[in-house]
Formats: structure tokens, C-alpha cells, sequence
């Protein structure tokens, strides 16, 4: 099969976001002027009555000092172990990939983690790979304008995708089926494994940890993603070279705390780096199986509390953290009341008002689930 992707010249991204360029580019269109956000009620209602999730936005949550207050002492407690997450899954895709890289971190919760691997190979292994952060949407598939554009860019490159965390498994199931289609689209094979900081589901064969730790990007929105919103795909904002959608939230620059994130975290690479070999070549020797094992969790879950819909079950603390910023949250599931992790989702669903459940025999340290909309008055 000819190479379809060299005949679709795609042009170069608008520079967007409040990341250093050396850092990431998005290829992300900037859609800053359409009216996007829904309140939460109203977006929840049009989800579960299948609008899809990506044609409009939340509306940000705007945290408490509290809640800031957690987030930096969150910060302050766990650089050293997102550092030392970062350092192992960057090990492990220099290891497996060679030199010859391209990272694609999937926006937006993939972007800083992208940055932090881009920043610890350049730092540990003078490599400076380029990094770019592009759209991957569950029911859509990933952005092919992106990955024409990257491969037209790097031609004979390898790309890695890289994520911040894994809950279910849904986007890298999503993630195995784009490569597939694009695959069978175009010609050209794409690694389907996903590169991400912690996998709690154990549905990825790249990961720093397989704990389900709090990452702190996971407690804010926009102000811990260079000022980017979630991606979006509507047809009629977008033309067929041009890459998904996605705002830029440029008010909100006093607020924002994205660089400082990065800079806090990498500063701990030159003391972890030695660590984070050792730790690389023992995953590699473990080679530790992929089991799914958190769909299992959801499962019982389902039964236990007579939820037909798996969608409406949200597990492991990034997951839990969007439930309670951008969803309608029926309750909360813990593993124990004082695990350190799950601090600031006792705080965030304090602040809502959302019930707070023990559930033991979690593998995750936490769970969301939201309220099924189907049947209110």
C-alpha cells in the first residue's frame, strides 16, 4: 500500500498554550472564540442522552484556597514520586524505541507528563526529542491530521504516545483500534503501547507505577495544562487539513501554575535519575503481565450498586478528580478513609456536597460514580 499520509500536506500549528515552545506544540486549532461551555447539569443530561462528550466543554472549576493550598502542599509531598514515575517510564521508552522518537502526548492530562519525559531524556540523556500534544477522543479516535503532520515532520521517526494515567483502559483501547484503522487507512503502523505515569487499571505494558497515587496535574484543570481546555471535535468547526479543537484560556495567566508544576518536578531528576534505571531494568525483568484488572473492580462495582451503564463508573484518582470537577457525581467510593492520596477528593466532595463511601476490597484507592440522569423528572 502507497504511503497516503505523505499526500496530505497538513500546515504547521498556530502556537497556542502557555508552555514553553521547547517544550510541547500542540497541534490543537484554537477555537477560543466559540461559546463551548455547558454547566455541569445540563452537559451531564446531553452526555447520558448521547451527545457526545467532545462538542462542548465543561465549565471550569475555579478552586478554593483550600483546595489551592492542597494542590501545592500535594505538590511539595509527591514531586520526589512523580519524578521518580516520570524518570522510570522515560527509561523505559529510550529502552525500548532507541533515539529516533517523537513523543505525542495525548492533551490534556498527557501534555505535562509529556514534558517531564521530553525534559528528563534531554537532562539524563542530552536526546532532545521533539514533543508535540494532539487530540485523542473516546468514540472518535485520535486526531490523523496530527499524526500526518508528525509523521511529515519526522519522517522515519518512531512515535510514542504518552498519557498521564490510565483508569478503565478506554482510551488505550481507543488508542489499539486508531492505530489499527490508521493503519489500514494509510499504510503506515503506529505503536499502539501507551507510555503513561501510573497504571492502576493494568492495561498498559509502559508505566512508571502500577499504584494509584495522586498526581497532582490531576487536581486542576486548565491551570496545570498550559491554560488549554479539554479537545474538541465538531464538524462544523473544523476543515478537513485542520487538527481537532481546543480553547486557551489566556485570562486565566495569573492563575496559572503549569510551568511552576514542571519546574518543581524536574528539579528532582538529577537526584532520581540512578534510581529510576535500576527501577526500569527491574520492570523489564518482572515483565509484569497486562490483566485489566481494574475492569474487574468495575464489575463488581456494577453489581454492588446497580449500575447497568460502566461509563457512569469513574476509577482511580485522576479519574475520580474530573468526576468532581466536571461531572454531576453520585457518591464516591474510597479504599480507606486515610489514604494519603485521596486527600483532596475528601476536600473537592466535602465542597460538593457528594457522599463518601468505604469500599475495601478496591484495588484502586478511589472511585467515582456519577449519577445516571435517565428517568429525573
Amino acid at each position: 500500500m502507497n504511503m497516503l499520509w505523505q499526500h496530505k500536506t497538513i500546515p504547521a500549528p498556530t502556537p497556542v498554550g502557555s508552555y514553553q515552545p521547547e517544550d510541547v506544540v500542540f497541534l490543537l486549532k484554537d477555537i477560543s472564540h466559540v461559546s463551548l461551555e455547558r454547566d455541569t447539569e445540563d452537559r451531564e443530561e446531553l452526555i447520558q442522552g448521547g451527545v457526545h462528550y467532545s462538542e462542548m466543554l465543561p465549565i471550569e472549576y475555579q478552586p478554593t484556597q483550600a483546595y489551592l493550598e492542597l494542590f501545592h502542599q500535594t505538590l511539595q509531598e509527591n514531586a520526589h514520586i512523580v519524578a521518580m514515575a516520570a524518570g522510570i517510564v522515560a527509561e523505559l521508552i529510550v529502552k525500548k524505541r532507541g533515539k529516533n522518537l517523537v513523543l505525542a502526548s495525548l492533551a490534556r492530562a498527557g501534555t505535562p507528563i509529556g514534558i517531564l519525559i521530553k525534559r528528563y531524556i534531554k537532562q539524563i540523556h542530552n536526546l532532545d526529542i521533539p514533543h508535540y500534544s494532539m487530540s485523542i477522543i473516546r468514540g472518535k479516535g485520535i486526531d490523523e491530521n496530527a499524526v500526518m503532520y508528525m509523521l511529515q515532520q519526522h519522517e522515519g521517526a518512531d512515535i510514542q504516545f504518552v498519557d498521564g494515567w490510565t483508569g478503565k483502559g478506554a482510551i488505550t483501547q481507543v488508542l489499539h483500534d486508531a492505530c489499527q484503522s490508521f493503519y489500514e487507512t494509510y499504510g503506515y503502523l503506529l505503536h499502539s503501547d501507551l507510555a503513561v505515569l501510573a497504571d492502576p487499571g493494568h492495561c498498559v505494558e509502559t508505566f512508571g507505577t502500577r499504584e494509584d497515587f495522586i498526581i497532582p496535574s490531576a487536581c486542576l484543570n486548565s491551570t496545570v495544562s498550559g491554560l488549554m481546555s479539554r479537545t474538541v471535535h465538531r464538524a462544523d468547526l473544523l476543515s478537513e487539513k485542520e487538527f481537532h479543537g481546543a480553547k486557551y484560556y489566556k485570562e486565566w495567566e495569573a492563575e496559572d501554575l503549569s510551568n511552576y508544576f514542571i519546574d518543581t518536578v524536574s528539579s528532582f531528576f538529577a537526584e532520581i535519575a540512578g534510581e529510576a534505571k535500576q527501577r526500569m531494568e527491574q520492570t523489564l525483568q518482572a515483565n509484569l503481565p497486562i490483566t485489566w484488572k481494574g475492569m474487574k473492580d468495575i464489575q463488581k462495582i456494577q453489581e454492588h450498586f446497580h449500575i447497568e451503564d460502566s461509563n457512569l463508573v469513574k476509577p482511580g484518582v485522576g479519574e475520580t478528580t474530573r468526576v468532581l470537577l466536571r461531572r454531576v457525581p453520585w457518591k464516591i467510593l474510597v479504599n480507606r478513609l486515610d489514604n494519603p492520596h485521596v486527600k483532596h477528593i475528601l476536600l473537592l466532595a466535602k465542597d460538593r456536597g457528594v457522599p463518601v463511601e468505604e469500599f475495601p476490597e478496591l484495588s484502586y484507592s478511589c472511585c467515582g460514580l456519577i449519577r445516571p440522569m435517565k428517568g429525573e423528572e
